[in-house]
């Protein structure tokens, strides 16, 4: 058999194979980061839930989702670890001391929409009126030419 033949094949076995190892070194990062799971942390599960770790088990971890309130998840439903400060910044909303209460141009960014919608002008009430015209409006308007043919409407025809 020719070398050319086997080409495709070997490529198509050493691609399968650089793969399988990048998703193997993945799956052992994240393992690892969820063996480093204390209780205290923060973390966000595959589900995109934020919740602070209670306890640690083997195969489960025992989640404080809100005050008071407990949820029991596998260990592999959690999705990252988060450090103190991503986790008081995406859930509570507290900003570090070294970032700016401000927004990077240094404007203040609104709550609610209402603010961007309010101007100091008066609000110009003229409309334009979209509909369809009726008939007697429409002749009304403009009489039609002598001999000309009126014009028909919805579901007229000229079948006799």
């Amino acid at each position: 058999m020719n070398i050319v033949t086997l080409l495709p094949f070997i490529v198509l076995i050493g691609a399968m194979f650089l793969m399988t190892r990048s998703a193997k070194k993945k799956q052992q990062a994240a393992g690892q980061m969820r063996d480093q799971m204390q209780p205290g942390s923060g973390v966000r599960t595959i589900g995109g839930m934020y919740a602070t770790v209670k306890e640690v088990h083997d195969e489960m971890v025992l989640l404080e989702v809100a005050p008071g309130v407990h949820a029991v998840y596998a260990k592999n439903a959690i999705g990252a670890v988060l450090g103190d400060d991503e986790y008081n910044r995406i859930v509570h909303g507290t900003e570090s001391d070294d970032h700016d209460a401000l927004g990077a141009d240094g404007a203040i960014v609104p709550d609610d929409a209402s603010s961007l919608t309010e101007t100091d002008e008066p609000a110009d009430d003229s409309r334009i009126d979209l509909g369809k015209k009726d008939e007697a409006a429409a002749t009304d308007a403009a009489p039609e030419a002598e001999g000309a043919q009126p014009k028909k409407t919805d579901g007229e025809s000229d079948a006799k």
